[in-house]
């Protein structure tokens, strides 16, 4: 399967050290199989950064992986409480031990309803209500040098 990453630079060999602790999944290589929000990401950190470019890096990756009995993934399907649960937690840094995190990116429209659900404005019941009413795109997080490694990198282009 062909995954993305937005970025303001080409990312031919992907890092764990560069990501930030309290992103929706943890500190990790974020990568989403839509390239609209790939896209999207590479013109957020353009703008961030004040750099004068936004690039999506592409990779190969062998989706069978995903089966591989010694890897700790977490699959989140859609929205749901599990999802709030875990997001609200990786977003106050706390760590996982998972090699691999799927699920539904929080956007910006997601981003406020979780931050109310944060700050107890919105119950989980609501606040999951309120999400499923979004549209979501996926991203597949990195979490372990181990599953870093299995992406290939194919190409970079500036967006």
């Amino acid at each position: 399967m062909k995954l993305y990453h937005g970025s303001t630079v080409a990312v031919r060999r992907p890092y764990l050290n560069l990501g930030r602790r309290n992103s929706d999944f943890g500190k990790g290589f974020y990568t989403t199989s839509n390239l609209e929000q790939a896209v999207r990401w590479a013109n957020i950190k353009k703008e961030r950064e004040r750099s004068g470019r936004a690039v999506v890096s592409v990779y190969e990756f062998d989706e069978s992986l995903l089966s591989k009995p010694d890897w700790n993934i977490r699959h989140f399907d859609g929205v749901d409480e599990a999802w709030l649960y875990f997001v609200t937690d990786c977003r106050k840094s706390r760590k996982h031990d998972f090699d691999l995190v799927l699920g539904p990116v929080a956007n910006d429209k997601v981003f406020t309803t979780v931050n109310l659900f944060e700050s107890g404005v919105l119950d989980a019941e609501a606040a999951i209500m309120q999400l499923k009413a979004y549209k979501t795109y996926d991203q597949i997080s990195f979490h372990t040098g181990r599953t870093i490694k299995t992406l290939k990198f194919i190409e970079a282009f500036e967006v």
